[in-house]
């Protein structure tokens, strides 16, 4: 019920009176675990101009991650563009962008900006 409040206060163009109760129902469905409607409570808070508070990273979050898309992320948190990283493993940058764009929900990140707070002990 709150989502939806949420969405028709924004839609009335309410934001302010939206982002409390469109954040309330995140938090909800976060602890839930229901992540098809975290996804639209972030969507809808998105839209309301709150940006996504960068959640750390688990320590071991890159071990949900295959050989090469861990080897792609740390060399991307390192600094490297796609095209290097490509050259370095002998792929194509597109695949490299494929890599991590797949990467990084399971990261629980949503960009490549948000590589740099990674720690990873063996790199």
């Amino acid at each position: 019920m709150r989502l939806d409040y949420g969405e028709w206060l924004r839609r009335q163009r309410r934001i302010n009176d939206a982002k409390p109760v469109l954040a309330t129902a995140l938090e909800t469905f976060r602890r839930l675990g229901a992540a098809p409607w975290t996804r639209r409570a972030e969507t809808e808070l998105r839209a309301c101009g709150v940006a996504e508070p960068v959640t750390p990273t688990a320590p071991d979050a890159l071990a949900e991650l295959t050989a090469q898309q861990r080897e792609i992320v740390i060399l991307a948190a390192r600094g490297l563009t796609n095209a290097e990283i490509g050259d370095r493993l002998f792929l194509s940058p597109r695949t490299v962008a494929s890599h991590l764009y797949r990467s990084y929900p399971k990261l629980g990140i949503t960009g490549r900006h948000q590589l740099h707070n990674l720690t990873t002990p063996e790199h």
